[in-house]
């Protein structure tokens, strides 16, 4: 059975990789499963083994298939993308609502005029364009209609970024939009009854009333997410913290604490069984056994939990897990951990088949199978310290643990599993984050029993107790909180908190996960220190960078704003950092440095921002937050804000100049004397950079308009013609003159732009000026991240293009 469930899982995964789903999967998979039962016991054991895996990995393929046509039947059309539809419908989620907005998922039960999907997701925004309409308070299971504008999934598309695409479509939404403020704004019904809105009703219930509790504290957000799983509303410098320190799977509804309170509900349903009152004349425990009601008593209360965590993966894991247990113990049969484990990995692809594409699926797996993996053979408790051998004569006559024996007993199951966790992760953990927390053990042996039987004990009681007791037990769990967070800031701010290393390729991962099954191998196994030498490759990988004397740029797709990364052999500079997309997000924290982290590299040795516009400026003080960078250029007074947080800052003013490995880089504009103009527009100040290589010459021109085209046209003539062209103001009306593409003549022209952006860039007109020069025309929009190498030739690769999928809107 496991063989065939593991083939499953893979074969599901295999699919995720496809640029397009394969004809007829319901026929391959009543093939697949004939031929399975065909051939399941025609084989020995080995045989059997690999051909139930082969089957299984066809079937959880087609099965994969079947589940993703069905999830992309249900879109938008792209012509009615961008129309205002009236719809009717009931509030599917917890909203989150900050100061500028209300974001909530939308079931549609009616829409006029258009064919519109069963789900959306929805943005309701109080400041339109200059129209003033606050917000309503939104609660799940309301019915509303609504005048909306939608339009079909879409997201950034970088690599080691996070694909929006693939995970609306997990959520089986297929439209995005937001709230017309001219349209019919009208609450229906304040509840519409069903299962799942009854649950989101109650998590938002849990969730207003510990708002209230802990209004203005800076862990409410934390308290909110170990009781009802919303993580919304941790700032992103705790979940700065968490990471660094390792502990971020403790601010979730984990597996350790679903666990926790199946086990609570267990023990407490046994010892209230075991002395149950007569039935008809017959004691409850002589017609149902205690352990067997205590499981069923665990089961259930895993279950309202799980529910209450929104049914996350690594929640599901650890559900289906004690299912199977308590299964196991209802029909009196004994079951190994491999195979719940097993069976709890199957169970979670079935219902859902792009769970392997998440870091949780595989993190929460792997963690078990590395405990299972080296408790394999070990003994697990020390039964006398200091004489092994009569322990073990103790418990073969009987005779009871002593309270010392007991002790040594948990401290050395809790070090084994905590041991086998960190060690067997650091491979997993690299691949999928690039980094690795080295004070993560001592992190975790402090916050695991915290957290787990302190904070989340009290903050479950304070969310479902009536007041007045409801308020101090909340406010405890948050003092505790802060308490530990007070410890793990200091452990974060270790100079080797972090070890960062590239993403490694497939191969390096292999080796280095080999020696870590060497390493963790049981008692007896020979030199397993040796394993840890495997890691020796993976940890200190330097990062890829382009060969001497060749240039390669990155403009990123960061929607609508500018962001590009400029490499040479030994130095990188990042010009600009791309737009602000609300309070607590830019493209800074969740493009850049994702990107920067994952190619290993965490120092810039300069950026350049090329003026103060927020699609241009959005993302700099996170990314000066995350990555060291020597020096800052760019049009900012001395008293901005990124000037201040930067270590050198200066303006960029034409003339200036400098070599890297063989790459000469020269500002063209502004003049100094345009920083004395104070009615200066920003987009006329924009930073504009020349890089000229022994391959090619990239220009990377900001927001500069017709007016100062012309005067770089008229100072430097031909001296502006490059084979790269970053597209100006991304493609304006105002911008790209034929005078100025005449002076540049570019080969390739990078527009970095938003899907359906409000601007409507580039200009239909502007674009076709560049096609009637010859130019290769990229939007980032539509090719993702656009990466061009200037060496012996010069090649563009499109991100989308390299790393097709088949949810990607064509």
């Amino acid at each position: 059975m496991r063989s065939s469930i593991l083939g499953f899982v893979a074969g599901a995964a295999f699919l995720q990789t496809r640029a397009a789903l394969p004809a007829h999967p319901l026929a391959w998979l009543l093939v697949l499963l004939v031929l399975a039962a065909l051939i399941g016991w025609r084989f020995d054991v080995r045989g059997r083994c690999a051909a139930l895996f082969a089957c299984g990995a066809g079937i959880g393929c087609m099965w994969a298939a079947l589940v993703a046509a069905d999830a992309l039947s249900a879109g938008l059309a792209k012509a009615d993308e961008g129309r205002d539809v009236v719809v009717v419908g009931t509030i599917a989620d917890l909203p989150v609502a900050n100061s500028q907005f209300t974001r909530f998922q939308l079931d549609v039960e009616q829409a006029d005029g258009i064919v519109v999907p069963p789900r959306v997701a929805l943005s309701w925004y109080g400041n339109l364009r200059g129209q003033e309409a606050p917000v309503p308070a939104l609660r799940p299971g309301e019915r509303w209609r609504l005048k909306v504008r939608l339009q079909r999934p879409h997201g950034n598309a970088n690599p080691h970024g996070f694909d929006y695409e693939l995970w609306l479509l997990e959520q089986r939404i297929r439209a995005t939009g937001y709230v017309r403020p001219d349209g019919p704004q009208q609450r229906l019904n304040t509840f519409v009854f069903t299962l799942p809105h009854a649950v989101e009703r109650l998590r938002w219930l849990l969730r207003a009333r510990i708002e209230r509790a802990l209004v203005g504290r800076e862990y409410a957000g934390v308290i909110v997410a170990l009781v009802v799983g919303d993580q919304r509303d941790i700032d992103q410098s705790d979940w700065q913290v968490f990471n660094r320190t390792g502990i971020s799977h403790l601010v979730s509804i984990s597996g350790l604490h679903i666990t926790m309170i199946a086990g609570l509900a267990a023990w407490l349903m046994s010892a209230l069984w075991r002395r149950s009152f007569f039935v008809r004349g017959v004691r409850l425990p002589l017609r149902l056994p205690a352990q067997k009601a205590a499981a069923l008593a665990g089961m259930l209360a895993a279950f309202g939990y799980v529910l209450l965590a929104g049914f996350g993966v690594p929640a599901q894991r650890t559900l289906y897990m004690l299912a199977v247990v308590a299964l196991a113990v209802w029909t009196d049969r004994a079951t190994s951990v491999s195979h719940v484990l097993a069976l709890a990995a199957g169970i979670v692809v079935l219902l859902d088949p792009w769970a392997v594409m998440w870091p949780g699926f595989w993190l929460s797996f792997g963690a078990v199978g590395a405990i299972l993996y080296a408790s394999v053979g070990r003994t697990q408790i020390v039964k006398n310290p200091g004489n092994p051998d009569a322990a073990d004569e103790d418990e073969r006559r009987g005779k009871p643990l002593t309270r010392r024996q007991r002790g040594m007993r948990a401290l050395q199951a809790a070090v084994g599993t905590q041991y086998a966790v960190t060690l067997g992760l650091v491979p997993l953990t690299l691949l999928l984050f690039a980094q690795v927390s080295l004070v993560s053990p001592l992190a975790n042996a402090i916050a695991i029993p915290v957290v787990s039987f302190v904070v989340t004990p009290l903050a479950l009681a304070g969310g479902v107790l009536p007041d007045p007791f409801s308020s101090p037990l909340l406010v405890a769990a948050h003092e505790t909180m802060r308490a530990l967070a007070v410890l793990l800031r200091w452990c974060s701010t270790a100079p080797l908190a972090v070890w960062q290393a590239p993403a490694p390729p497939w191969w390096l991962f292999a080796f280095a996960l080999a020696g870590t099954a060497w390493l963790l191998a049981p008692r007896g196994w020979p030199v397993r220190w040796l394993g840890v030498f495997t890691w020796v490759p993976l940890l200190t990988a330097p990062a890829d960078a382009p060969r001497p004397g060749t240039l390669r740029i990155t403009a990123l797709d960061v929607g609508q704003g500018m962001a590009v990364l400029v490499e040479t052999a030994g130095h990188r500079l990042l010009y600009d950092t791309g737009p602000a997309y609300g309070p607590e997000a830019d493209a800074g924290g969740r493009v850049i440095v994702p990107y920067l982290r994952a190619r290993g590299i965490g120092r810039l040795d300069g950026l350049v921002v090329s003026h103060a516009d927020a699609d241009h400026a959005g993302g700099a003080l996170t990314l000066l937050a995350n990555t060291r960078v020597n020096w800052v250029l760019s049009s900012l007074g001395p008293g901005h804000r990124i000037a201040r947080a930067a270590a050198s800052h200066a303006h960029c003013v034409a003339g200036q100049h400098w070599e890297w490995d063989g790459v000469r880089f020269e500002m063209l504009h502004p003049g100094a004397a345009s920083y004395a103009d104070a009615g200066l527009k920003t987009n006329a100040r924009s930073c504009t950079l020349r890089i000229a290589a022994p391959g090619g010459t990239v220009l990377l021109p900001g927001d500069i308009e017709a007016a100062q085209e012309a005067e770089l046209v008229a100072r430097h003539g031909d001296g502006l013609r490059a084979d790269v062209l970053l597209a100006p103001h991304h493609g304006s009306g105002t911008s790209s003159t034929p005078a100025f593409l005449a002076a540049v003549r570019p080969r390739i022209a990078i527009f970095q732009v938003g899907y359906r952006n409000r601007y409507r860039h580039p200009k239909g007109e502007v674009y076709a000026r560049y096609g009637s020069i010859g130019a290769q025309r990229l939007r980032t929009d539509g090719a993702g991240a656009v990466e061009v190498e200037l060496g012996a030739d010069i090649t563009a690769t499109a991100y989308r293009t390299v790393h097709p999928r088949y949810w990607y809107d064509r």
